[in-house]
């Protein structure tokens, strides 16, 4: 696609997503608080007024909403929408009750089932040095729906894997949405570039979609950093993980680009469950050594440390686009690996700032 094409294509639904969620956070902005969907930072030792919460019904409505508005009713849209919308209301109930970490997982297992029983899925994905690894031997069929076994596995992993990532992130205001909006806007630039896909107007959907998802994501970015105004909440969070891991194996596999572009929470994400667990502690339970906290401790200002994520993240989704063979990205993945070791390690024996 040529830069007059793309502009035809898509700066309708990018304008018309990203007006709506601008309205949509103004307007959660004034009725919240008479509503009394404030967060609670008592609960944290945060001595502040409390803000409008539960932001991520916004970025709901209005992905839920330019959706439909500017793509046809398909059988992949259908199940998305329908399995996000089970992922916003979990999220939700989890922001205002606290729900048990099997609760979410379960119900986050059932979204992912049924992005799996709609037909989302990858087949088949690239090894370096290896060809392809086809997920599609074992097959077996559910209420006249066929399930492919390994393909089905692979993406429930991933899809959950992301969600908890994401939800990982949201430990300072302007992370997640800002990180959301650099990974969907890369997915949305891969989906139309010509060296990827023989035929990118097959990828028009997942194109227009994560247009959305990045337009909508960066209109909520605006009030949640510097100083937020109004906080998403696991309802955010969750919902932006479960989009941007859909969108990845959507309408074609690119699984390698995501897992680049989210490298750095994905591979924290790895470390602080792996240290949980060698700790004795349960890997679920929250604490404040996330590298978006360690780097807090070492001094950093909130805006630093959510300025050095954005540039990481926008490095990488540069470099996944231009990087567009298989063993370019897997060196770019080995070499992101070694770096948050080095980096891990330097964390955890610099000592705190007093």
């Amino acid at each position: 696609m040529d830069i007059n094409s793309v502009i035809a294509q898509f700066w309708k639904p990018a304008v018309f997503s990203f007006v709506l969620a601008l309205f949509l956070v103004v307007l959660a902005t004034k009725v919240f608080p008479k509503i009394n969907l404030l967060d609670r930072p008592e609960k944290y030792g945060i001595s502040r007024k409390p803000i409008p919460y539960y932001g991520g019904i916004v970025i709901y409505l209005a992905f839920f909403v330019s959706s439909i508005v500017f793509l046809p009713m398909s059988k992949l849209l259908i199940g998305l929408l329908v399995a996000g919308s089970l992922i916003a209301l979990l999220g939700f109930f989890d922001d205002l009750l606290d729900l048990s970490p099997w609760i979410r997982l379960a119900f986050q297992f059932l979204a992912t089932l049924i992005l799996v029983l709609f037909g989302i899925g990858i087949l088949s994905f690239s090894l370096p040095f290896f060809g392809v690894l086809d997920l599609t031997g074992v097959s077996f069929e559910v209420f006249n729906v066929e399930i492919i076994f390994w393909s089905a596995i692979f993406t429930i992993f991933w899809v959950m894997a992301i969600v908890n990532v994401m939800n990982f992130l949201d430990g300072v205001s302007g992370l997640n949405s800002g990180v959301s909006f650099i990974a969907a806007l890369t997915i949305f630039f891969l989906s139309i570039h010509p060296g990827v896909h023989d035929a990118p107007e097959t990828q028009v959907v997942v194109a227009t979609l994560a247009l959305i998802l990045a337009m909508v994501s960066l209109a909520f970015m605006i009030f949640d950093f510097p100083k937020p105004k109004i906080l998403m909440g696991d309802t955010g969070s969750t919902f932006l993980g479960f989009l941007l891991a859909s969108l990845a194996i959507f309408s074609g596999g690119k699984v390698a680009t995501a897992f680049l572009v989210l490298g750095i929470p994905i591979l924290d994400m790895i470390w602080v469950v792996l240290r949980r667990t060698l700790e004795g502690k349960k890997f679920w339970q929250g604490d404040l050594k996330h590298l978006h906290h360690r780097l807090l401790d070492l001094g950093f200002s909130k805006r630093k440390v959510v300025l050095s994520y954005y540039g990481i993240t926008a490095f990488l989704g540069l470099l996944a686009v231009s990087l567009v063979s298989g063993q370019q990205k897997f060196f770019m993945l080995i070499a992101l690996l070694v770096l948050m070791s080095i980096l891990a390690a330097a964390l955890i024996f610099i000592p705190k700032k007093k």
